[in-house]
């Protein structure tokens, strides 16, 4: 069974860090483009940060001086670094694998494959 598990969240004060990770089953860190989405109650699954087959990044421009995505491909592991979190960040955060291009990558009908979700909470 292929399947993303991402994990990392927790409660933090403003300004402070989490390291989210998720673990991809058969192998799909190599070869597929793998993102990170937030949904907030009543708001719209947003695009956070991307990384592709080929380690190519995107950030969407609240995240991209806070927040950095990684990979390690012997792991079939994505981690997203988030630093300087602010309470806006709060949300639910979100992995997803998927083949896009580039550009469809900050969309999420181009992702076939999502992980459960992981809660971040960031307190003023």
């Amino acid at each position: 069974q292929v399947q993303l598990t991402d994990s990392g969240g927790g409660s933090v004060q403003a300004g402070g860090s989490l390291r989210l990770s998720c673990d991809a089953s058969g192998g799909l860190i190599g070869t597929w483009a793998i993102s990170w989405f937030r949904q907030a109650p009543g708001k719209e699954r947003e695009f956070v940060a991307a990384i592709t087959y080929s380690r190519n990044t995107y950030y969407t421009d609240s995240a991209k001086d806070r927040f950095t995505i990684s990979k390690d491909n012997d792991k079939n592991t994505v981690y997203l670094q988030m630093s300087r979190l602010k309470p806006e960040d709060t949300a639910v955060y979100f992995c997803a694998a998927g083949t896009p291009i580039i550009s469809q990558v900050r969309l999420p009908n181009f992702y076939m494959i999502w992980g459960q979700g992981t809660q971040v909470a960031v307190s003023s």
